[in-house]
C-alpha cells in the first residue's frame, strides 16, 4: 500500500457481509431462493440448489465468495439452472431479484448505520455503497436504515457500471464525486470487492469479518482486516477532513 491514510477522502462499502451481518440477514433468504429455484421439486432439489450456491443446508453457513456470497441474481439464476432447477434463467433471475429487494426489511445491520454514515459523513468522507445485489434493494436498504441521505453514490449489478470484480463500480464511485482512484478506500466482506479495489487502484483495501470472509480468506488481498466497519473510524485518522 503507497496510499497514506491521510489522503483517503472516499469511501465504497460493500453492503451484504459489510453493512449488513451476513448470515443473519441472508440465511432465511437463500433458503427462499432455492425454494423458488426448485419450483416445488421438493427438499432435495432445494438442498441440491443451496450447496452449489455456497450455502450448507444443516448448518446455515455460506461459504466466502460462492454465488450467494458474492454472486448477482442473474448469476446466481444460471447456477440454479446448471444445478436442476427447471425454471429459465430469466424469469429466475426476475423472480430472485424480487426476493431480495423484500428480503431488505428483514436485514440486520452491523451497528447503527444511520448514526455511522452521518459521523463520517461530518468528517468530510464521500460515501458510496457498490453491491452485487440489484439497485432497488440497495435503496431500500438504505431508506430503511436511514442512510440514504448520507450517499453520493449507489450501484448495483444493474446500474450499468459492470459487475464484481470488474473496476467499473469503483470508477462510476470515483466519476460520480471527483476523486481518483487512489483517493478510494474499499471496504467489504468478499474477494470480490478486494479485486475490484485491485483493478481499479483503490488506494486503500479493507476487509471486513461481518460476512462469509475470513482472516485466512481475505489478508492476502487486503490492506487491512477490521473486525466491522466501525474500526474504520479510528484506523482512518481525523485530519483527513478539511
Amino acid at each position: 500500500m503507497t496510499t497514506r491514510l491521510s489522503d483517503i477522502a472516499g469511501i465504497l462499502f460493500d453492503k451484504d457481509g459489510t453493512l449488513l451481518s451476513y448470515d443473519d440477514s441472508w440465511g432465511p433468504v437463500n433458503r427462499e431462493a432455492a425454494r423458488i429455484g426448485a419450483a416445488g421439486g421438493g427438499v432435495a432439489l432445494e438442498e441440491r440448489l443451496l450447496r452449489a450456491a455456497g450455502m450448507d443446508p444443516e448448518s446455515g453457513r455460506t461459504a466466502a465468495d460462492s454465488l450467494f456470497a458474492a454472486g448477482t441474481a442473474a448469476q446466481i439464476a444460471a447456477g440454479f439452472v446448471a444445478a436442476g432447477s427447471p425454471v429459465p434463467v430469466g424469469p429466475l433471475t426476475e423472480a430472485l431479484d424480487d426476493l431480495f429487494v423484500r428480503g431488505a426489511q428483514h436485514s440486520v445491520p452491523v451497528t447503527d448505520l444511520s448514526g455511522f454514515f452521518a459521523r463520517l459523513k461530518a468528517r468530510g468522507f464521500r460515501l458510496g455503497v457498490a453491491s452485487s445485489d440489484n439497485e432497488r434493494a440497495i435503496r431500500e436498504t438504505a431508506r430503511r436504515f436511514g442512510f440514504l441521505e448520507h450517499l453520493d453514490f449507489i450501484a448495483g449489478y444493474d446500474s450499468g457500471h459492470g459487475c464484481k470484480p470488474e473496476p467499473g463500480m469503483v470508477l462510476g464511485f470515483c466519476q460520480a464525486v471527483g476523486l481518483f482512484p487512489s483517493q478510494v478506500a474499499m471496504v467489504g466482506d468478499n474477494n470480490h470487492d478486494l479485486h475490484m479495489a485491485a483493478a481499479a487502484g483503490c488506494g486503500l483495501k479493507v476487509a471486513v469479518l461481518t460476512g462469509t470472509g475470513s482472516v485466512a480468506s481475505l489478508q492476502a488481498a487486503a490492506d487491512h482486516v477490521l473486525g466491522d466497519i466501525t474500526d474504520l473510524e479510528t484506523l482512518l485518522p481525523e485530519r483527513q477532513l478539511a
